[in-house]
């Protein structure tokens, strides 16, 4: 596997550490449980990371140099040459044969697009987000054509596509003609040991929290993931003094976004009611799902949504824009729902449904839970796996063939 801007050991809300840092560990995880042997290679970034790290059963972290610790991501893109000799590099002194890569993100498609030429073996990709539909959205800063060129490349030459939702497919074909045979849809999964519901009382009392009523917030602080609408909403809500958002997410990196939203709360008056906690350990999470009323994606774009998972896999229901996976996996109107646009009042209207009911009530959580069961990472790492069978199938009978006509 391939995440070279991204570690999966980085914290998660974090400018490059999302959900796909996450979908990584837990994926490799499951694989390595499985018996199979799987080296995720990702750039070194800090030094308090080894060079090579156990991060589970048969599975390494490995670390690599790709230009300096601290870069943007984009000109990672000019020393993917370095990372594809360092890592052919390591792969000789330490032995390893590989039947697949799995690229994530487009900049580690690039190198696993060099590598399967090197070694002759397929290559799947996973995209995660696409630049062209961030383009089309046109929130926060454009995606440059470096990217978009890239990506279509990758669309055409690679031999399989992991897409997460049916959407992530359509705009695979409508943006880069990608060929539908070539893409499978499979959801992302939820660790339901580690997310689980935790009796609200407890959970408030283990992080504080003494409000009436709480709304949160997990991900990254960026503009793509709508946060000042969701500030605005609460501006429509009653009782706004029994009312607590609760942000979760953003490290040294998304200072400037998170002093406009603080300046926007101040200007909206509603400044006493929003706490910026900035990163939490994924293991306290649950505390955070468990302790809320619900749970606000207000994204404009997201591939999937991990934290609709996390947080129905908690018991609490979920109000979310209608991006990645949320209708389908949020059931509207029991679960949670799914608004049409990303309009304040709009969030505001369904927001105060949840908060006006008494929803923490033992077999109510019980059926969130039970709503996103089939998710778990033990059932979607199946179903790659069987993608990464049929890739190997196809790609054998593709050689043999070949082979047989040159011989003729």
């Amino acid at each position: 596997m391939l995440s070279i801007h991204s570690c999966p050991l980085g914290k998660v809300g974090g400018e490059n550490t999302g959900g796909m840092s996450v979908y990584i560990r837990e994926l490799a995880h499951e694989l390595g449980r499985r018996g199979h042997l799987v080296d995720v290679y990702t750039r070194i970034h800090e030094p308090a990371h080894d060079e090579i790290a156990e991060i589970g059963q048969n599975v390494r972290l490995i670390h690599l140099k790709a230009g300096e610790k601290e870069i943007e991501k984009l000109a990672i893109y000019y020393y993917l040459d370095d990372f594809a000799h360092n890592l052919e590099n390591f792969r000789k002194q330490n032995g390893p044969r590989y039947d697949l890569i799995h690229s994530h993100y487009w900049l580690s498609g690039l190198t696993g697009k060099r590598l399967q030429q090197w070694w002759g073996i397929p290559h799947v990709m996973g995209f995660h987000t696409l630049g062209a539909v961030k383009n089309a959205i046109g929130i926060g800063e454009g995606e440059p054509d470096l990217r978009i060129n890239a990506e279509k490349e990758l669309v055409r030459d690679c031999h399989r596509i992991i897409a997460s939702t049916m959407k992530g497919k359509k705009d695979l074909i409508d943006y880069y003609d990608a060929s539908p045979e070539t893409i499978s849809v499979i959801p992302c999964g939820v660790n339901l040991d580690l997310f689980r519901p935790i009796g609200r009382e407890t959970a408030r009392c283990y992080l504080g929290l003494k409000e009436e009523r709480i709304i949160l917030f997990v991900g990254r602080i960026i503009p793509l993931k709508g946060i000042d609408n969701l500030l605005k909403a609460m501006t429509y809500l009653e009782r706004k003094e029994g009312i607590k958002l609760v942000v979760i997410g953003g490290d040294e990196h998304c200072k400037t976004e998170v002093e406009r939203l603080k300046d926007l709360s101040r200007s909206l008056k509603i400044q006493e009611s929003v706490i910026f906690l900035g990163l939490v350990k994924q293991e306290i999470l649950p505390f955070f799902y468990s302790a809320a009323n619900l749970c606000v994606v207000p994204s404009y774009y997201e591939s999937f949504g991990l934290v609709v998972l996390e947080s129905l896999a908690c018991g609490t229901p979920v109000v979310a824009t209608r991006v990645g996976g949320a209708e389908s996996v949020i059931r509207h109107g029991e679960t949670g729902y799914v608004v049409r646009n990303n309009d304040s009042c709009h969030l505001a209207d369904k927001i105060a449904l949840f908060l006006s009911t008494s929803n923490g009530d033992t077999e109510f959580v019980g059926t969130v839970r039970a709503s996103v069961v089939n998710y778990s990472w033990s059932n979607i790492t199946e179903a790659i796996l069987a993608e990464y069978r049929s890739v190997l199938r196809d790609f054998s009978a593709r050689v043999r063939k070949e082979i047989q006509e040159f011989r003729a």
